[in-house]
């Protein structure tokens, strides 16, 4: 019961936030089509490749929804260092899991949350472009990991419908589709963390170099979209672990992925696929490594922003908005009540 009542608590906090996440993607991925992208995108000096970060970041696209996209404006002139970027910047957070964020873990994690994608993609894209494009790139096609045919079509068909109606569409079907079974794991997760272990039972594996690396590699070849791993995190965070470590969790766990790494190396060549795991791997524990440096020295507690944040909305708000994320989750009656 206790489990029960815990796993309700995270639910009913998380999902008006969620919600509100979701139709801003709609929104994004309505009035943001890819030939945009790709213009913005263009060159291969650090602009471009801080432009490619920027725009990625609030994009809707899981880890392997930001495949089909990036290697489409790569074969479409946009250089290693942006294509790099938008691979890491698009999965690593987005705004739903930046609202996320702000409601489990603080303000505080979410802003350093996106400014470790933000210096990871931009860090990681400058040092892919110094290699050398492979002889023959061989042609990528991911397949099988998402879950709708939306997280592998970055276009609309031409006889799909268009516009607003089309983006909230895409959220509420292709992308709710993609993350709803990995947010409930991460929810169920985090219940678990919270009901089962005590707090500060993890806090003697936590703090160093060595922490924060073995929390990266573990965080890497994982398939996890950014709403999902918020939901862990904070329960780790609330057993114990630095939120430096948390953090890393947070960047190495969406950014990349066992099928992001394949599709890199056939499209980019081994040199890059390199570059880029010993980028992802130094820069995500150096930027850890930092948030605890600072919270030791300040004495924040982002544990406690938290607990400030969740209490801004009422209680009927939080069941409604769960109410409905668990409606139009139902596929049967979403179709039954939104026709798609």
């Amino acid at each position: 019961m206790t489990l029960v009542i815990e796993l309700l608590q995270i639910a009913l906090t998380a999902a008006p936030w969620l919600l509100l996440g979701l139709v801003i993607a709609g929104l994004i991925k309505a009035w943001l089509p890819e030939h945009v992208l790709q213009r913005w995108m263009g060159g291969r000096g650090l602009g471009s490749i801080v432009r490619a970060a920027v725009i990625g970041m609030p994009l809707p696209l899981c880890s392997c929804g930001a495949i089909p996209t990036a290697i489409a404006l790569h074969r479409g002139g946009a250089g290693r260092g942006p294509t790099t970027s938008f691979l890491i910047s698009t999965p690593g957070v987005g705004v739903d899991s930046i609202l996320l964020t702000s409601v489990l873990l603080g303000p505080l994690m979410a802003v350093v949350r996106v400014i470790g994608a933000l210096v990871t993609a931009i860090v990681t894209g400058l040092l892919v472009g110094l290699t050398r494009e492979p002889a023959t790139p061989a042609p990528a096609t991911p397949g099988g990991c998402c879950a709708s045919s939306g997280c592998h079509t970055p276009t609309a068909k031409a006889d799909e419908p268009s516009g607003l109606k089309a983006g909230l569409r895409y959220a509420f079907s292709d992308l709710l589709d993609d993350i709803s079974a990995w947010v409930f794991a991460g929810l169920l997760l985090a219940g678990v963390l919270v009901t089962l272990v005590p707090p500060d039972t993890l806090a003697h594996y936590s703090g160093g170099l060595l922490a924060l690396a073995l929390m990266a590699v573990v965080g890497i070849p994982l398939y996890i979209c950014a709403a999902a791993a918020t939901p862990v995190a904070a329960g780790l965070l609330l057993a114990g672990i630095s939120p430096g470590m948390a953090l890393v969790f947070l960047l190495a766990g969406p950014i990349t992925s066992l099928a992001t790494l394949a599709i890199l190396r056939r499209e980019l060549g081994n040199a890059a696929l390199a570059v880029y795991l010993a980028s992802v791997l130094v820069v995500t524990v150096l930027v850890g490594w930092t948030v605890d440096g600072v919270l030791g020295m300040t004495g924040w507690n982002v544990v406690d922003q938290a607990s400030e944040v969740q209490e801004l909305l009422p209680v009927w708000l939080e069941w409604l908005a769960l109410a409905v994320l668990a409606l139009v989750a139902a596929r049967p009656v979403r179709k039954r009540l939104l026709g798609f």
